[in-house]
């Protein structure tokens, strides 16, 4: 009845965790869920790559023993906003292709895979894909596309897309872990700021 995309939404995120229908991964459904409206409008995907698990977790915690979805929707919102961006950015990056698909798949694949095994933060895997670039077969005049492409893959890395780059589920956590352990503190102090102004 909801024919608002992003009401509809919210409300999947809201009611699927909150209703608990399946034993486990109620939280990841509802957050797949929340997407079905989003492809069905042809608008940017929702992603949850860069909120802190602890936020998320104090989000679904009000829902649960407050009955109140305030800071859900403000996750929501402050997520969305940040997909869309990154996906904004990922469309323009990639632009048309420079090579066959194919034939650039198996070296994203293989950067992709060496960042995440070598356990790389930003700045690290940053100058290792720079690096990577200039020693390899890639022509000159593609090099910075190619950096791009490379840099979009890891960004839009995640828990439900990892083993397209056989990498196992151990070596992704660990990974994640320094990932987004700097961004999670960054992202914590803007969103609890955020917050304290809203209430």
């Amino acid at each position: 009845m909801i024919q608002d995309p992003f009401e509809q939404a919210l409300f999947a995120m809201v009611q699927l965790p909150y209703l608990q229908p399946f034993d486990d991964v109620n939280k990841r459904v509802s957050r797949l869920s929340a997407n079905i409206p989003f492809i069905k409008r042809n608008l940017s995907p929702l992603s949850f790559i860069d909120v802190p698990r602890a936020l998320y977790t104090d989000a679904l915690l009000g829902v649960y023993e407050l009955n109140k979805a305030d800071l859900l929707r403000d996750v929501f919102i402050w997520a969305y906003e940040r997909s869309a961006a990154r996906y904004a950015a990922v469309r323009q990056s990639l632009g048309s292709p420079i090579r066959s698909g194919s034939s650039t798949r198996p070296p994203l694949r293989q950067i992709v895979g060496e960042v995440v095994r070598g356990r790389m933060d930003r700045k690290a895997a940053a100058a290792y894909v720079a690096a990577w670039v200039q020693k390899n077969d890639i022509p000159e005049a593609e090099r910075e596309k190619f950096r791009d492409m490379a840099e979009a893959e890891l960004v839009s890395l995640h828990e439900g897309n990892f083993a397209r780059y056989q990498i196992r589920p151990s070596e992704f956590e660990a990974w994640q872990q320094v990932w987004t352990e700097k961004q999670e503190v960054r992202v914590t102090e803007s969103a609890a700021t955020a917050w304290s102004i809203s209430a």
